[in-house]
């Protein structure tokens, strides 16, 4: 049976699972449905690959029966592990990691892998191998990137929460273009996808977009560590505001020094104010002597390097390296790149980013909280961030619009983007960030500023 749509959109995960053990929907009407809209909204482009469930969906785990979606950069079984790459399109997904055990065992009803930028290198998602996923606020705005296809999901209310990873903002900055939550736990602090890796890997981790606070909460209680391999002393779940008030420090430009458009600091402006209205103690914070053109290029080696391990395994299977057609521009750009940088580039490259993430953990010692906009435009045209732009462009597109979520990755920091401004019909994200193992704080701050100002009514189409 069909659930009424607009009812379905309204429901989170949390009471989804709730509605579920009462008996009042059941798994498989939640399927249906859930299915029924990822058809409508074909026209997104969201979606990388289908799977029907296997058997009746689960009945049991805390989110038992409640539809789900995974990045394409997550294995899955029964979906391909494209990595968003022509390169790997028919690569088969590997067993689940501990962090897909996790999601199974919540009884998360996997629907569909959603897609990506090539390998997570962009903030867009613009693919050879899918093409351009939409945004479903307005045509002709970019729908953001690495996990684009996650974040248009869940706005446009397929399904209540999705899979997503960051390793610079790959998943705050989608949150915030599609007007949803976006938390990045502390690194380390969730059970990870795969073996330990260096480079831009070891700067990854891996949470949900969500449209309420509590069911990245919930969520993030379900996948944090817990062993003796804790990174950070588990939080379990946190369920509603703090009452401590806290200390909260805003930075308008970005660590490359650059100021935001003036929509943008408007809405930075009036969040710092209703933070003051709510009790807490704002100012405005000195930036820290951050070298933000260290910082970006340092990234963008991980990055190349990175690349430049898979061109490898890759010529040592097959006998010759990924060529044009297979891989996109940028790909093999970084890829170039990486032959000129020298036997010291890993290095120069750790210690840029230790180097950058040292300097801005120095601003915990005078707050709790960073606030800050998530990014320095309102949103971008689709094309700005297409890989086919070139290397040099792309990468000052990227540091003129993603400049303030990078450093949390290397620094270790919780992070999140929340729905908090608008401007014109556009969503705004307002980021917040504070010091590793802190996420209980952030996610306490997050109930309140969601009580004080809600934005769950505030839909696309509505």
């Amino acid at each position: 049976m069909l659930i009424d749509e607009d009812e379905y959109r309204a429901w989170d995960g949390v009471e989804l699972a709730r509605l579920v053990r009462a008996g009042e929907v059941s798994a498989t009407d939640l399927t249906e449905t859930a299915l029924g809209l990822l058809e409508a909204r074909s026209d997104l482009n969201a979606l990388a690959y289908r799977v029907d469930p296997v058997g009746q969906p689960a009945t049991a785990g805390v989110f038992a029966g409640v539809p789900f979606a995974v990045k394409e950069l997550l294995a899955w079984p029964g979906l391909p592990w494209t990595m968003g790459s022509r390169l790997l399109a028919n690569n088969p997904a590997p067993g689940l990691s501990p962090y897909a055990e996790r999601l199974r065992d919540a009884g998360l009803t996997v629907l569909a892998s959603t897609t990506s930028s090539e390998f997570g290198l962009l903030g867009s998602t613009e693919t050879a191998l899918h093409g351009i996923t939409r945004n479903p606020w307005r045509a002709g705005a970019s729908a953001g990137g690495s996990s684009g296809g996650s974040a248009v999901l869940v706005a446009a209310g397929v399904v209540p929460m999705a899979h997503g990873s960051d390793a610079g903002g790959s998943l705050r900055v989608p949150a915030a273009l599609n007007g949803i939550v976006g938390f990045k736990p502390s690194g380390g602090r969730c059970l990870p996808t795969g073996p330990q890796a260096s480079g831009l890997q070891a700067l990854v981790t891996d949470h949900v977009m969500t449209r309420s606070v509590r069911d990245s909460a919930q969520l993030l209680a379900v996948t944090e560590r817990t062993g003796p391999d804790a990174v950070h002393a588990p939080i379990g779940v946190i369920d509603g505001p703090s009452p401590a008030r806290l200390r909260i420090g805003v930075l308008a430009s970005t660590l490359t020094g650059r100021e935001p458009d003036a929509v943008v600091r408007r809405e930075l402006d009036r969040v710092a104010a209703r933070c003051a209205a709510l009790g807490h103690e704002v100012e405005l914070a000195v930036a820290p002597g951050i070298d933000g053109a260290g910082l970006s290029r340092g990234f963008f080696t991980a990055a190349a390097l990175t690349m430049t391990m898979m061109a490898q395994l890759t010529t040592s299977m097959r006998g010759f390296p990924p060529v044009e057609g297979e891989v996109e521009p940028f790909t093999l750009e970084l890829i170039e790149w990486a032959k000129t940088l020298g036997p010291q580039a890993q290095s120069d490259s750790e210690q840029a980013l230790a180097d950058a993430a040292r300097t801005y953990l120095t601003l915990f010692d005078r707050y709790d909280v960073v606030l800050s906009p998530t990014l320095a435009v309102a949103s971008w045209p689709i094309g700005y961030l297409d890989p086919g732009a070139g290397r040099d462009v792309l990468i000052d597109r990227t540091e003129r619009v993603v400049g303030y979520t990078p450093i949390h990755n290397p620094a270790g920091c919780p992070a999140m983007t929340l729905p908090l401004g608008w401007d014109d019909g556009l969503p705004i994200g307002l980021h917040f960030a504070a010091a590793p193992g802190a996420d209980a704080l952030l996610l306490g701050l997050a109930y309140e500023l969601e009580q004080a100002a809600p934005w769950a009514d505030r839909r696309p189409g509505r």
